[in-house]
């Protein structure tokens, strides 16, 4: 799937006092496509992440209580991605994300959809990090092109559901 030029940007905010990452951005969606394309695997897997990377889900129950694993690579290097939902909600996720590169920091990220009405919905994410350091460094790794990219293939996604 290619990327659709997007009309939306991301925000991406650190919180100047505490280990946040806040991160917002509008989809022409309803809070259920949204949902789903978080929550089914083989949607999730055609949109999360930078370009060119191929998306392997290894382990995937999208419930409260669950637990997701995925494996993206490109040109020979993976790189793993793991965690556990904690709460799956009709508008609302709550999960663990940690990069198997980096075991010992570990996310708490809360995802909510606000309906704007009109088939349109902004995302809300907020990663917790455990130090400001961290926070940081997650800044400096090239996430924003990863985010940016994954949500313009999240557009054309959408657009099919």
């Amino acid at each position: 799937m290619s990327a659709t030029s997007n009309r939306y940007q991301v925000s991406i905010e650190a919180d100047p006092a505490l280990p946040i990452i806040r991160m917002g951005r509008d989809f022409d969606a309803t809070p259920s496509q949204l949902m789903r394309a978080h929550t089914d695997p083989e949607l999730f897997a055609r949109w999360v992440g930078p370009d060119g990377m191929d998306t392997k889900i290894i382990d995937w129950d999208a419930t409260t209580g669950g637990r997701w694993r995925y494996v993206a690579g490109r040109d020979g290097e993976e790189y793993g991605f793991h965690g556990s939902f904690h709460e799956v909600g009709a508008d609302r996720i709550v999960q663990t994300f940690t990069f198997d590169g980096q075991p010992d920091d570990v996310a708490l990220e809360t995802l909510w959809f606000e309906d704007l009405g009109d088939g349109r919905t902004r995302l809300h994410a907020q990663s917790l990090v455990d130090s400001l350091e961290g926070r940081d460094q997650w800044l400096a790794s090239g996430m924003e092109t990863g985010v940016e990219q994954g949500y313009a293939k999240l557009d054309a996604l959408v657009a099919e559901l």
